[in-house]
This record gives structure tokens, sequence and C-alpha cells, in this order.
């Protein structure tokens, strides 16, 4: 027994073991989260805080043509301050496709939440058949990439190849022109409203299923109808989940790029600064002018942060008000 406590107690060459200081074990045990964070600091600096800080200094850059533009100096890379910007913001290809999204996210954000809450609602309300294969029915478009949707929905808006135009005529009825004039904003938001309602009825949907049986079984006491329960009392206690999918809807819809690119083949009414995020896509690869694009999706970033913190404090705001009163 001895000897075993002794072997126990030293080292390979018959030194006694050294127990760490408990200084030692703190800082160790201080440290210890910082190495599990290690590799997402990493990944987050290499792809997202780097092409961030690369595409500011672009958008204070620009070249400078001396002479015909021939030679290994002729052309150089100079400080432009804010000359991008000033064009940027003066540009009215920029506005003009600012406000085609503007019109835009007014036809997809209050429609795909408003299909959003009422199907969660209905899923919620224990009465529909058949509730797990339609709720998946309704998130399935949502995991169908967004090339592919616009595929999809671009080859049915097609006169010539769509089935629904062929009903249509069967039946002598006008056959619209989806993708020409103002049906072209039906037809883009038809394609984001189809792919982005099960994601936020899926939020809504969860929010729903934590509130307690016991609130809704008071309500039913006091005489309160399944139309009034849904009113005063689902969704006013999942206004954070309403608040948090309109926040992405905010984000989604200032960067759709998806829909009108993969749309353009085939009409002639979209062009490629349709959207601010095409025009920033046409100025960095079409004509080569990657100074002008940093400063204009620098731009469109910071309108994005903007509108999505003034929306959020605007929110608590709210929120701080109807809890003091």
């Amino acid at each position: 027994m001895k000897s075993t406590a002794r072997r126990q107690s030293y080292g390979v060459k018959g030194a006694p073991y050294a127990h760490p200081s408990p200084t030692t074990t703190l800082k160790r045990a201080r440290s210890a989260p910082y190495l599990f964070l290690l590799p997402a600091i990493l990944l987050f600096a290499l792809f997202f805080a780097l092409p961030i800080g690369y595409a500011l200094w672009l958008s204070f850059r620009k070249v400078k043509v001396s002479g015909l533009g021939l030679g290994s100096g002729a052309r150089k890379e100079v400080w432009a301050g804010v000359e991008n910007y000033t064009d940027a913001l003066t540009d009215n290809e920029l506005v003009d496709g600012a406000l085609r999204v503007l019109g835009y996210g007014c036809l997809v954000v209050p429609v795909m939440l408003g299909l959003a809450l009422l199907f969660a609602l209905m899923l919620d309300s224990g009465k529909v058949r058949l509730a797990p294969f339609t709720r998946l029915a309704i998130f399935l478009p949502y995991a169908i990439p967004g090339v592919v949707a616009a595929l999809l929905w671009g080859f049915l808006y097609l006169p010539d190849v769509s089935p629904f135009y062929f009903v249509l005529e069967k039946l002598g009825l006008p056959q619209p022109d989806l993708l020409d004039g103002g049906p072209l904003y039906l037809a883009l938001s038809n394609i984001a409203v189809w792919g982005g309602t099960g994601f936020n009825m899926i939020v809504i949907y969860t929010s729903l299923q934590a509130i307690p049986a016991e609130v809704y079984e008071a309500a039913k006491l006091d005489g309160a109808t399944p139309l009034q329960i849904a009113l005063r009392i689902k969704i006013p206690m999942v206004a954070p989940s309403l608040v948090l999918t309109f926040f992405f809807s905010i984000i989604a819809t200032l960067q759709v790029f998806n829909e009108p690119t993969t749309l353009k083949p085939l009409t002639n009414s979209v062009s490629t600064t349709w959207s601010p995020l095409m025009k920033v896509y046409r100025d960095a690869f079409g004509t080569g002018d990657i100074y002008q694009a940093a400063a204009e999706a620098v731009i469109i970033a910071l309108a994005t942060l903007v509108l999505s913190f003034g929306f959020l404090r605007a929110a608590n705001r709210r929120n701080k008000q109807e809890a003091a009163g």
C-alpha cells in the first residue's frame, strides 16, 4: 500500500508531482471559453469582418488614369474620399432601384406575414386535419433554393409554356402578361411570399405552442369564442415573434436579388439595375468599377442597419409603454 501511494505521488524520475497553484487553475478556467470560441472568431474575422473592412477601404479609393491608360504606371489606385458615395447617392439608377424595392416590400411583407399568422392560428386551433402534413406542406417551399423557385415560377409565367395560360385560353378568359409593367411586381412578390411564408409560420406557430393551456381554459370559462381568443390572447402574446419576423422580412426585402436576376432573361422589363443589389453586381462585375460598387454596398448596408435599428427601437418603446400602462 505504501509503495503504491509512493508511486502515485512521484513522477517518472521519482520527483514528487507538483499540483498546479490556484492562480494557474483560475487562469486556465478563464481562458478555456476563449479557446472554444477561437474557431468561430477566426471564421467570423476571415469571412465577415475582413470582407466588410476591405469593402470600406475600396469605397474610399478610385483608379486614376494617366494619358491613354497604357503602360504599367498609367493606371494607379488613389484616395477618392467621399467621391464614390456622392456619385452613388446622386445616381438615378440606384434611387430608382430603391423606390422599386420599396414598392415590392409594401406588397411582400404585409401579405407574407398575414398569411403566416393566419396559417399558424389555424394549425394551433387543433381543428386542421392532418396537421403535421399541412405544417410540412406550408414550410416546404422555404426549403427550395431561391434560384430554383424563381426559375419554376418564371416558366409558369411564360405564356408559351405555362399550363395556366393554356387553361385560360381554353376558357376564353384574359391572359395577362405577368412579366411586364405593373403585374411584374405581383409576379416577383408571389415568389417571395410563396417561399418565405412557411418560415415565418413556423416561428409564429412555435410561439403559439409555448402559451400555457390554462390561459385558453380560463378564456373559455369566461365565454370567449375562438375568434376572440385568437384576437385578444394569441396575437398579443405572439407579438415578439411578429416583430422578429417583420425584422427579418425587412432585411430580406432590402436585399432582394435572386428573383429579379433569375427572371431577367425571360423579360425585358427587368433591367440590370432593377434592385440596388443588382446595380452593385452590375457595377462590380459588369463595368468593373469595384470602387463604386463598394460604396453602393456600404450605403445599402447602412440603410438596412438604420431601418432595422429604428424599427426595433420603436417596437421596444411600444412594449415598455404597454408594460407601464
